[in-house]
């Protein structure tokens, strides 16, 4: 596919760069991602995706805007609050760029659907709030060999999570085996807005280099992101041999 002359004016500053350059860009404008979750991160999740030229993303989410959404969500305003995130999110992106192709999926990822909503996309980005649908997205991404890309956040820190199950690796249930019986989420614990920022913009950066296939390898590792202390380290995922998934 030939870079349109708009196209190689836009993303002029990424081309430039070595490990990118025509064939990179057109790789990226070639992928099909999938965001599970518009919140704290899949907004500068979808952001930076399209501003980079990802020209094939659907988003997911049942949710409506709510008041408490705005200090961290940062596609919606005031005026948005009582509306569809998904569609309010699609409405956004039109305005920033005329080129992509956003697929709205007004639903929560259930058993029934998540054959349906996953099936034309490869790398698939998990941004929900709850270990319920992590494991069911966890599963179906192991079970057909997808790509997953999963983040979450609580008070100053973040994870972020990459799984290649095209390769031989561990899952998230060989992380987090069984669901915790006091299960935390930003409505409880809380969110500082500038650590979804951060895991989002992490995940769209994997995002990137999964397409680029850029080395090393982030495969099986978790990156443990402290913002109180200004810290990331990495760790490997070890495979669990009593994990259900059988990795």
């Amino acid at each position: 596919m030939k870079l349109s002359n708009s196209d190689l004016k836009k993303f002029s500053r990424q081309i430039i760069i070595k490990k990118i350059g025509i064939n990179g860009q057109k790789k990226i404008n070639n992928s099909r991602v999938l965001i599970i979750g518009m919140g704290g991160l899949g907004c500068p999740l979808l952001i930076y995706l399209a501003n980079s030229g990802v020209k094939k993303i659907g988003i997911v989410d049942d949710d409506k805007i709510t008041i408490s959404n705005l200090n961290r969500q940062i596609l919606f305003s005031e005026k948005d609050v009582g509306k569809y995130k998904v569609l309010v999110a699609k409405k956004k992106l039109k305005l920033m760029t005329n080129k992509i192709k956003l697929k709205v999926f007004k639903v929560k990822v259930n058993k029934y659907n998540i054959k349906t909503i996953l099936k034309n996309y490869q790398i698939i980005c998990d941004g929900t709030d709850n270990f319920k649908t992590r494991f069911l997205i966890n599963d179906y991404c192991k079970k057909m060999k997808k790509i997953l890309i999963t983040a979450a956040i609580n008070k100053f820190n973040g994870q972020l999570f990459k799984f290649d199950f095209k390769k031989n690796c561990p899952c998230f249930r060989c992380y987090m085996p069984e669901i915790p019986d006091n299960e935390l989420n930003c409505e409880i614990e809380g969110i500082t807005p500038p650590v979804a920022g951060m895991l989002g913009n992490l995940q769209a950066n994997e995002v990137l280099r999964t397409i680029l296939e850029l080395k090393p390898n982030s495969n099986g590792n978790v990156f443990i992101f402290d913002g109180e202390q200004v810290s990331l380290r990495k760790a490997k995922i070890m495979k669990n041999n009593k994990c259900i998934n059988k990795c």
